[in-house]
């Protein structure tokens, strides 16, 4: 595969298509110096964008959470990111969403007469665990913890948020990991780098309440899954001594879907017949 600056295709940028080489942005770019920048990960199957508009919608709040506005509407976004795919010729592939404060008057901390950009590009993505799809995931466990409410705005999804991610992950890669599973700053079970988590205890699934991290729209979706299943879901503070009473895990989110875990740490799981359920009917759900 390409390097993600050097293919084939189009990509949006405010408001128009172009060259997918020539969506550049200047290298004093505020968001690229003070992470003033938000995003969103979508997946289209079979031509359509699985909850398109839930994911613009959250793109608008969390430009909202850094304190500017996206100069194009939902609607618009909703537009932009068909025309995308039509472009591409793509009718399953990963959409990116990402707005940020661009180069202007200001190149400081604050950057409020700097204008805000929008970009849509999309590309064909496999399954982001490779075969843990099959055989679950090895995760480890981070250092870095998800950080407090009062300290960052932790409900947006926005691109400062996951510089403790990408080191969490790359430090996990070099252990042989797929990823790493997050404390919060309490010492709560939080999440994985860039997915939420769920356990199985008993026919129960239980999984971290999402008052410091971003509540997933596909962990949403999971959730509604289970409950519809008539299967009992605790959101809750989650104990990392209760991992090793946990039975099943699994991870969510656009990225990851719901990827089965085989084993955290020193804790190892099933890939049960729940976690099967849930991941063969998400995939179901979503081509509906």
């Amino acid at each position: 595969m390409a390097a993600y600056d050097n293919r084939d295709g189009k990509i949006w940028m405010d408001g128009k298509l172009v060259e997918w080489r020539d969506a550049n942005v200047h290298i004093l770019t505020h968001g690229l110096h003070y992470a003033s920048s938000v995003f969103e990960g979508e997946r289209a199957y079979n031509g359509k964008i699985f909850e398109s508009r839930k994911h613009s919608e959250r793109l608008h709040f969390s430009a909202g959470q850094l304190d500017f506005e996206i100069p194009f509407t939902v609607d618009e976004i909703e537009a932009a990111k068909i025309e995308v795919l039509q472009a591409n010729g793509f009718t399953d592939a990963y959409v990116r969403a990402v707005a940020w404060r661009a180069s202007g008057e200001d190149m400081g901390v604050a950057a409020a007469r700097n204008p805000v950009r929008l970009a849509i590009a999309a590309w064909e993505w496999g399954a982001y665990y490779g075969d843990a799809k099959m055989k679950g995931a090895k995760l480890d466990i981070s250092k870095w913890k998800r950080p407090s409410p009062e300290t960052i705005p932790s409900h947006a999804k926005a691109a400062g948020l996951y510089m403790i991610c990408t080191l969490s992950k790359h430090e996990a890669e070099a252990k042989g990991c797929s990823d790493a599973m997050m404390f919060d700053y309490r010492g709560y079970v939080a999440e994985a780098t860039g997915a939420n988590i769920f356990f199985v205890k008993d026919g129960e699934v239980h999984t971290p309440d999402p008052d410091c991290f971003l509540n997933g729209i596909t962990r949403q979706t999971v959730i509604r899954m289970l409950r519809d299943r008539q299967v009992k879901v605790h959101e809750r503070h989650i104990m990392p001594e209760e991992l090793e009473g946990f039975e099943q895990c699994w991870l969510t989110g656009t990225a990851a879907e719901v990827t089965p875990v085989g084993q955290i740490g020193d804790y190892n799981f099933e890939v049960g017949a729940l976690t099967r359920d849930i991941a063969e009917g998400y995939e179901v759900l979503v081509r509906e």
